[in-house]
């Protein structure tokens, strides 16, 4: 990593876009994207299955948080979304071949160790009865909130094949911790991965996030030696996004507390230095791993994806989100489910799937996410595999976007030859930045700073 980046200079880049979770954005996503198209897609698909399962509740707010989310202490409410999970899923088996192969599951939230292990259980007995055929070498995951979590969780995960678990950190700073109101202390998280690997889970992730209120890059040196105490297998260090007009909890902090682009960027710099010395290895944007990890290997042979549930080395599926706010994909498509919990209910009693909004993918469209996408996972973009998979000449379709990243090539962050465009150690502080002039939808978020989240 160079070490002499100039911290004031990368912050000027520091403006709204996407984190390119998917392309087109969700932002693209409206209602002309009919539900008979929707079920069409899924009744033609023939891929893989990649199976997302959201469970929205949580006990209390964590302000920093932008997921979708239900707050209650309520257990009926649990129990009650829990049966229209499984007649959500009763009518998918309707619109989709059941026996098409599961390579993925990732059960997400919200706090999906909210729920009692009994009823984590029945919802995964369900799925499996009606999704019978499950790859040997399925990738079976978790989002886990360490304040709720215990062996009766453990031993149905263990039943169920999960062989990766991500354990909700943030941040090790009290004082951090108290003002995004998530009071976990250190030894809360490491009894939780301790529980974890005494249970065989071949793969621990652990989430960070910079950016959060009152954090400096010395007491976020202190939460990746304790993080990096815990031997995950991989780390998620994601940059705090910053929402206020579309999350309300965010409006609670102190915008003064917020670390300017600088300390963020001076923070990322010392994270990508400390685990590469550590011996991790930087993953696309937002991810570290140890070598031997898989993603590696994927990214060796060009096989590294990203989507919804972030880096993964199962590409070519069909991602069928279920439950609230849920987003499908499909390779012409996105689909997300609604976010209401009455229309949520009304949709699946009426013995439809609960779908609102999504887009169908363009030819253009099918392009571009390929190259972002690939920017986005290995930080380059092998041009000729690109003109040979879509017919095209790179330099004539992309002379815009070309162009436009000569500002990054000046800057020496970029290379460009015939072959390939690759992106420099330090331009990888920057590589959202770097995706946007591939993105044919930013213009008409031209100065609206309300669009999206900061890159840097």
């Amino acid at each position: 990593m160079n070490r002499t980046i100039d911290l004031e200079k990368f912050s000027r880049y520091s403006r709204p876009g996407p984190r390119y979770t998917s392309y087109p954005t969700a932002l693209e996503f409206s209602g002309d994207f009919p539900y008979e198209r929707y079920v069409e897609y899924l009744e033609t698909g023939r891929s893989p299955l990649s199976i997302y399962v959201h469970l929205p509740f949580c006990r209390s707010a964590c302000y920093f948080c932008g997921c979708n989310v239900v707050f209650t202490s309520k257990e009926e409410k649990l129990s009650e979304y829990a049966r229209y999970l499984k007649r959500e899923i009763d009518i998918l088996a309707r619109h989709i071949d059941t026996d098409r192969e599961v390579i993925q599951f990732h059960f997400g939230g919200g706090t999906p160790t909210y729920y009692k292990a009994f009823e984590l259980d029945a919802i995964m007995s369900h799925l499996k009865k009606t999704f019978p055929r499950w790859s040997e070498d399925a990738e079976i995951s978790v989002e886990i909130d360490p304040r709720f979590f215990n062996e009766d969780h453990m031993k149905v995960f263990r039943q169920h094949g999960f062989n990766r678990v991500s354990f909700g950190v943030q941040d090790f700073d009290p004082k951090v911790q108290e003002e995004i109101h998530r009071h976990q202390p250190y030894e809360i998280t490491k009894a939780a991965v301790d529980l974890a690997r005494s249970y065989g889970i071949e793969s621990v992730n652990t989430d960070l996030i910079y950016g959060l209120p009152y954090q400096t890059l010395e007491s976020f040196r202190r939460t990746l030696e304790l993080a990096r105490s815990l031997d995950p297998d991989r780390l998620a260090v994601f940059n705090y996004a910053h929402v206020p007009w579309l999350k309300k909890t965010m409006r609670k902090f102190d915008e003064t507390t917020i670390p300017a682009p600088e300390v963020k960027l001076a923070i990322l710099q010392h994270t990508i230095d400390y685990l590469t010395s550590e011996g991790y290895e930087m993953i696309g944007m937002d991810h570290f791993a140890k070598p031997e990890d898989e993603l590696f290997a994927a990214i060796e042979k060009g096989e590294l994806h990203r989507n919804f549930q972030g880096y993964t080395t199962k590409g070519g599926a069909n991602l069928i989100g279920i439950g609230l706010t849920s987003i499908g994909e499909g390779e012409r498509y996105y689909a997300q489910n609604t976010k209401k919990m009455a229309e949520y209910e009304a949709a699946i009693d009426e013995g439809r799937l609960p779908y609102e909004r999504g887009v169908e993918l363009s030819d253009d469209d099918v392009i571009r996410k390929s190259v972002i996408m690939e920017l986005m996972a290995n930080f380059s973009i092998d041009i000729p595999r690109v003109e040979r998979e879509f017919g095209i000449d790179f330099g004539d379709y992309f002379a815009d976007a070309l162009k436009k990243l000569q500002e990054f090539v000046d800057a020496d962050l970029v290379e460009i030859t015939k072959e390939r465009i690759r992106v420099n150690p330090t331009g990888t502080l920057l590589i959202r930045n770097i995706a946007m002039p591939f993105d044919a939808y930013m213009n008409k978020y031209k100065g609206n700073k309300k669009s999206f989240s900061k890159t840097v």
